[in-house]
Parts: structure tokens; sequence; C-alpha cells
């Protein structure tokens, strides 16, 4: 009797809200499960997108994690029963195999992660904050009539983020408060993969096929596919290489900036370029390094002649290590380069092709 008694008086001292925030609180931490919007080529998860999964990771420990896959060109022995996953922790392969999902055009997937959703109940869905996701994940967002949080670099808790803003030079923390799912971009850099996760090789998951029998034929919006071009290289993809050697407009047109690609060469390095070498055609738009390109953060980058702009350091100046060449010694980019050289492009570039040996 005086038990129960001690029982009654602390529930008279607890609030209603007090005991409705406890109930809701070990709710959310029980109903966390994520969904990852992720990419594949020739079958094999990109890199970014397991950085992806890695994030869904840090949300909970107990958290079911589901990875969401456009159609995978494989062999049925290998398609109907299991295919290797990325991740441990990735506990079901969800395919949608239609070719509306060949090609990364937003309107058919923001309308697949809606059905998904629909039918999965997750409280987060992921992405990489590449072209892909940031093409998708708003679109989706205004289906699910929920607000996207973008760029994210930090979980604190699974409703708690941490974003860049003004171009990278302050943090802002953001609490998510909305019903529904709550849909991230994450920053690949910010959640490095190990090699050993990276291998896709030592793990399995389920796969299931998405029901697409509800997907109606207006799912094509007013985008369609037209063709896909890339370089054929040996050098290693520019947002998760080692080494990365940038060129500015200094460099004043594309045959001059092969010297930048042969530099690369000799280091076993990817090739970037700043907005303004893109505008001026001397690369194509897929070697932009900056907020409006792909955000890098290898170990070593160079830059040569580039002048640091706001927008480009802003996707790189999470580098290791970074070194600037540039005749103005008033650059910004010096500001933020561990190591810097005053001199012209055009006599340290070749320099430094004839002195280094080659890469094997």
């Amino acid at each position: 009797m005086a038990s129960v008694a001690a029982i009654r008086a602390l529930r008279k001292r607890i609030s209603p809200s007090l005991t409705s925030r406890i109930i809701a609180s070990t709710s959310n931490s029980r109903s966390i499960s994520t969904l990852v919007l992720a990419e594949h080529q020739g079958g094999a998860i990109k890199p970014q997108s397991v950085s992806a999964v890695k994030a869904a990771k840090s949300l909970s420990n107990d958290n079911p994690i589901s990875l969401l896959l456009g159609r995978l060109r494989l062999c049925p022995s290998r398609s109907r029963s299991k295919r290797r996953s990325c991740d441990p922790s990735v506990s079901e392969v969800l395919v949608a195999d239609s070719d509306e999902f060949s090609h990364p055009l937003a309107e058919p997937w923001a309308k697949l992660i809606h059905l998904v959703q629909q039918k999965g109940g997750y409280s987060h869905v992921i992405t990489a904050s590449g072209s892909f996701g940031k093409n998708i994940l708003p679109r989706a967002a205004a289906l699910l009539d929920v607000s996207p949080i973008t760029d994210v670099i930090e979980i604190s808790d699974p409703h708690l983020f941490v974003r860049p803003i003004y171009a990278g030079n302050a943090l802002c923390t953001v609490r998510y408060t909305g019903a529904g799912p709550c849909l991230l971009t994450v920053r690949s850099t910010s959640f490095p993969v190990s090699p050993i996760l990276a291998d896709s090789k030592s793990n399995e998951a389920p796969i299931t096929q998405v029901d697409l029998s509800t997907f109606g034929e207006d799912s094509v919006g007013k985008s369609r596919y037209v063709k896909h071009t890339s370089q054929d290289t040996e050098r290693p993809d520019l947002g998760n290489a080692r080494v990365v050697v940038t060129g500015g407009r200094a460099l004043k047109s594309a045959e001059n900036f092969k010297m930048i690609e042969k530099l690369a060469e000799k280091l076993g390095a990817a090739v970037g370029a700043t907005r303004a070498a893109v505008d001026a055609g001397y690369v194509p738009n897929d070697l932009q390094v900056g907020q409006t390109g792909k955000i890098v953060a290898p170990e070593l980058y160079m830059a040569f002649g580039v002048s640091g702009a706001i927008q480009h350091l802003a996707g790189m100046r999470d580098s290791k290590v970074i070194v600037a060449v540039n005749k103005d010694a008033e650059a910004p980019i010096f500001q933020v380069a561990d190591y810097g050289l005053v001199g012209d492009i055009f006599e340290v570039i070749p320099e430094l092709l004839e002195k280094l040996p080659e890469n094997k």
C-alpha cells in the first residue's frame, strides 16, 4: 500500500506535458527507420551513397536501413534472391525495376520516393548531396509536404543537424520539428567511409522489388533523358580522390589546361576546375569544384591559377593539405593554403612536369 501511495504521489508531481514529452521521446527512439536513396554504376554502389549509409547509421544504433536503387541490370540468378550490399547495416535493398529509373530524372524519382515512403513509413530519407540527390530530394519533399534539410555535415541526434551557411563561413544547427519523414542531403566528405566498409563483396542483403503497379503513367514530367557523355580516363573520381589538381581561368585556354591533366596523371590525381574555367569552356562542368559544383576534401589539394573566390573555397576548404600557386600575392586562395608559391603557372607547371617522376 505504501508503494502504491508513493507512485500516485509521484504522478501528481509530474506535469502532463513532461509525461507526454517522455512518451514522445521514447516513441521516436523506437520508430526510427531510414530510406537511403542511392546511386549505382554497373551494379556497384557509388562511394557517395555509401557515405549516406554511414550518415544513416549515426541517427540511431537500432535503425533499420533500406537502400533504394533504380533498375539493376543483373543476370536473373543474382537478382532473384540476394545481392551483395555495401554495408552490413543495410537490412534491405529496394529495386525499382523500370526503365523510368535507368536515368536520374527528377520527376519519376521523386514520385518513387513518395510511393515507397507511403508504403514503408520511414522516419528519415537520406541521400548524398550531389547532383543526383540535389535534383531529386527537393521535389520529393514537395510531394510529401515537408521541408528538406540540405548539406548536412553532422548529425547530433535524429532531429538535430549541423549544416554550413554563407558558403561555409558559418555553421548552423537545425532542429527538425515537422511532421512526416525528415529528408536530408548529406555531404559525403563529412561521412568518410573506411576501405573495409566500402568493400561491397563482404556483405549481403535481400533484394525486394518495389511494387510499381500503382505508379501512374503520368509520372513522366516535362523533362526527358537525351544522352549521357563521359570521359574515358583512368584518373580517380573527383569526389573521392586522395589528390586533386585544379586549374583556374588563368590557364587561358583549353589547350593550356592539358598541362593540369598531365600533372594529374603524374601524381595519380583527379582533375578539378573553377567555375570560371568551366564557364570559359576549358573543361566540362563535371570537373567543377565549388559551392555549385563538387565538394571535395582530399588529402592533397593543388590549385594552379585559382584566385580563391568564396564559392570555390566552399567546395575545397576541408582538404587536409592545400597548395596554391598564383602570380598574385594578394589572391584569397593563399589565406586558406598550407603552402603557397607566388609565381607564373606557365613556368611552375612545366618545371613540375619535368622533375616529378612518372606515376606507377
